[in-house]
């Protein structure tokens, strides 16, 4: 059973950085995309970044371009996003979700979700 344990989630200033890690259990995840989304309060939850678990290819949301890094560690089956230059509008609960099959920002195409860390940014 695959299961997906993010953390990392904080209180931070306006321009400070934080990192979110998600370990990945349960399976092999090579065949895997693997995807970070976000919810801000009365908002519906959206596409931050995703990558394939193998390979290099990276997706970024327009709105984090530049500022957010996803990456992984396959040795500890960890997925990072490395968020620098945060903004108020970046306060959310992060997830982290998975799916077998080609990478996608289509957050209905995730079967596997995290259960969130929550960021918090103050302006």
């Amino acid at each position: 059973q695959v299961q997906l344990v993010e953390s990392g989630g904080g209180l931070v200033q306006a321009g400070g950085s934080l990192r979110l890690s998600c370990a990945a259990s349960g399976r092999t995840f090579s065949g895997y995309a693997m995807g970070w989304f976000r919810q801000a309060p009365g908002k519906e939850r959206e596409f931050v970044s995703a990558m394939r678990w193998s390979g290099i290819r990276t997706v970024y949301a327009d709105s984090v371009k530049g500022r957010f890094t996803i990456s992984k560690d396959s040795a500890k089956n960890t997925v990072y996003l490395q968020m620098n230059s945060l903004k108020p509008e970046d306060t959310a609960n992060y997830y982290c979700a998975a799916r077998e099959g080609l990478l996608t920002t289509n957050e209905r195409s995730y079967n596997y979700w995290g259960q969130g860390t929550q960021v918090t940014v103050s302006s």
